[in-house]
């Protein structure tokens, strides 16, 4: 992959999270997801190099980086066949949300642990009947009492969370009571996880990954009072601060399974003899990867102007192109994974080389954590300015 935009620092990253990565690898992941346990040692060495916090601010322990610097580490990890998918939730929401509103208190409880691999935070947006419309939470707080200092009693449900059994809390997404207007406005909590109230279930998935899919219920949580993230009346500005990001970095980890996946195809069609010439030299072999190739460079191009424009704090041009380059990652992620495996035929879904399990893998990419109809939506409305079906 080509990286002559990027600054030397950038390559100097990429080369050496390249390394991690390859040092444990597609075997590694594989073997942790057979025994239904999670990455400890990889996300313990990545925090101690100091590549999971690297997009938090240094006075709270982190690398004084941005989404730039973060998406590098998740695409290159993918890249080497074991990506850390805790790492678009962590430090790319969680962390990224408490770092620019949280209290002072919030930042000093949880963004050095959450730098160092020693804290892990989930989040939780998705209910049942919402979908990816965000004005149908029914997720909702309430003070217990009067005054600043009140308790807060959420209750709801959610689901698809991601490692909520190896989080020390939830980022919650509610909604509380607008006293002007008496409608429900979007503000976000930090739920403990032995919370009492706070009970969890996991979802019975056919994706083969180390981390567990989750529905949570809330059965009037109790919450201190500052258990609230920023301001009551910013809820959906501090919202969209985390989902952009979670959109820059699904880009990250599609581009990174689509780039495993290539290389897999590329080195069978070199060596891969059945008459004269290995299958690479046949142009309806060499095609297809070489467009996988260029769609997956090209997604690339878009979540790094993504990463810049939100790193330089164009919140509403980073939208726009994190909605793009989530969408384009995710098809350039599905097609680079079905002609990886229709390249290796009937060994494309062997066990032995591990892209039978991306076939499925790769529909998070699209699917998650918007999906491509919405990101359309989006495009056509924003963008483009047509009107709204809904």
């Amino acid at each position: 992959m080509s990286t002559v935009l990027e600054t030397e620092e950038h390559q100097a990253l990429r080369a050496a999270v390249a390394a991690l990565g390859k040092r444990y690898g597609r075997d590694y992941m594989t073997s942790v997801i057979r025994d239904g346990a999670h990455p400890r040692e990889l996300w313990t060495e990545a925090a101690k190099l100091g590549y999971l916090g690297v997009n938090l601010p240094e006075e709270h322990g982190g690398g004084g980086g941005g989404m730039a610097e973060l998406s590098i580490v998740l695409e290159e990890l993918g890249a080497a066949g074991s990506p850390l998918l805790m790492m678009v939730v962590s430090p790319a929401i969680c962390g990224t949300v408490i770092a620019r509103f949280g209290t002072e208190d919030q930042k000093r409880k949880w963004l050095p642990g959450l730098a160092d691999g020693s804290l892990t935070m989930a989040f939780g947006i998705t209910e049942p009947d919402a979908g990816s419309n965000s004005h149908r939470i029914t997720t909702t707080a309430r003070r217990d009492g009067s005054g600043p200092d009140a308790d807060w009693l959420l209750t709801g449900r959610k689901v698809f969370v991601s490692g909520v059994d190896i989080a020390d809390a939830t980022l919650i997404v509610g909604r509380t009571e607008d006293a002007r207007s008496g409608k429900l406005k979007p503000c976000l909590f930090i739920v403990p996880r032995d919370a009492p109230g706070f009970g969890r279930s996991q979802i019975d998935m056919e994706l083969q990954a180390p981390e567990k899919q989750f529905e949570l219920v809330l059965d009037d949580v109790r919450l201190p009072a500052d258990a609230l993230v920023g301001d009551e009346d910013a809820g959906l500005l501090q919202l969209f601060a985390g989902l952009n990001p979670e959109r820059i970095m699904t880009a990250a980890f599609g581009i990174g399974m689509g780039r495993y996946a290539l290389d897999r195809a590329v080195d069978y069609a070199r060596t891969r003899q059945v008459w004269k010439e290995p299958i690479g030299s046949h142009q309806a072999i060499a095609h297809p990867l070489a467009q996988a190739h260029i769609e997956l460079e090209l997604a690339r191009l878009m979540m790094q102007k993504a990463a810049r424009l939100y790193d330089d704090g164009d919140d509403i041009g980073a939208g726009e192109a994190a909605n793009m380059a989530k969408y384009a990652a995710g098809e350039a992620c599905v097609r680079a994974v079905d002609q990886a495996v229709h390249t290796l035929g009937g060994n494309g879904l062997s066990r032995e080389y591990g892209l039978a399990s991306l076939i499925t893998a790769a529909r998070v990419a699209r699917i998650a954590p918007v999906s491509r109809e919405m990101i359309l939506n989006y495009v056509s409305h924003q963008s483009l300015g047509l009107p709204k079906s809904y």
